[in-house]
């Protein structure tokens, strides 16, 4: 199998796989929601990651059972990936899940807090879970704004923990509107960002951050899954039937359409992808390994999402 493609992540110079693994999936039922795991499957997938020569593994403290797995699989591997992880979760967010559920039982983003004890002491049950003694891309999670930022003087937090030699870059999991104030502290060397051709709203930011030297790493590249998996994906793919791309399918499936759509952006990085499925797991790799697509075909595309959009 030819090798993966490489981009650098912006100034970081890290040289990042085109296609990312996600570890979400490898969450297991946690708080409600997600699957169990059969035996030996983080195993598999994890090892099969690696084998295919995905270089770059996002994951959080959050994600349930997920760093604990690529401690127990791949910890011996540690000098074939980078590990992108984020901070401000709590400790144990399953401890707060009431009955009535949103994501993971009640909305994220009140339960996390930036300040200096609660990064210190979930990062330090980060490196011990992975059995890594560093993470190369420590993110804020979850789009604080500045002023909370600037509050808990969080990204001092960050900067002495890359003093100590335990995170190398500093990062942060942007949407808009804080996302303009992340690219204006000018502190930040890598930006995950939500995007796709049916979610494009970070498109301008995406360019703007890539412009000012930082590495994009994107989630979302293929826009929730394919038609009919959820409510969510459903709502973004039916700007897909409106915009009638299924007439610039050249035999592909709409999902890879999706996925080489989101790497021909210039601007992107990496793209992070999740599964268990070595099936799954395979085709995106054959996608990524078909290339961008065709400048005429992307064009066409944009301008067809573009009109859509407008009516």
């Amino acid at each position: 199998m030819p090798d993966l493609p490489k981009r650098k992540l912006g100034r970081t110079g890290l040289n990042v796989t085109a296609l990312g693994f996600g570890a979400l999936e490898l969450r297991g039922m946690f708080a409600g929601v997600g699957r169990e795991l059969k035996p030996r499957q983080p195993e598999r997938i994890l090892n099969a990651v690696l084998d295919a020569g995905i270089n770059y593994i996002d994951v959080s403290v959050d994600y349930g059972e997920a760093e604990e797995h690529i401690g127990s699989c791949i910890a011996n591997r540690r000098k074939e990936f980078f590990i992108a992880s984020k901070c401000g979760c709590p400790p144990d967010v399953s401890k707060f899940i009431p009955a009535e559920r949103t994501r993971f039982g009640v909305p994220l983003p009140r339960l996390h807090d930036y300040s200096r004890e609660n990064i210190i002491k979930t990062f330090d049950q980060s490196l011990r879970r992975m059995q890594t003694d560093y993470v190369d891309v420590l993110q804020f999670h979850f789009s604080p704004t500045r002023k909370l930022l600037e509050q808990e003087k969080a990204v001092e937090t960050l900067e002495s923990l890359k003093r100590d030699g335990k995170i190398r870059f500093i990062g942060c999991s942007s949407t808009l509107p804080n996302i303009t104030d992340h690219i204006k502290m000018g502190v930040f060397d890598v930006l995950q960002i939500p995007y796709s051709a049916l979610q494009p709203e970070h498109e301008d930011t995406i360019a703007a951050a890539a412009r000012a030297g930082m590495g994009i790493v994107i989630r979302g590249g293929v826009a929730k899954g394919p038609p009919g998996k959820s409510q969510s994906s459903n709502a973004s793919w039916d700007l897909w039937d409106k915009a009638k791309l299924d007439e610039l399918l050249d035999g592909e499936h709409p999902t890879e359409f999706m996925l080489r759509f989101t790497i021909t952006n210039p601007d992107i990085h990496t793209t992070i992808v999740g599964t268990l499925d070595p099936e799954h797991l395979i085709g995106n790799i054959a996608s990524v390994l078909k290339g961008p697509l065709p400048a005429s075909v992307y064009n066409e595309a944009k301008h067809r999402l573009v009109e859509a959009r407008a009516t």
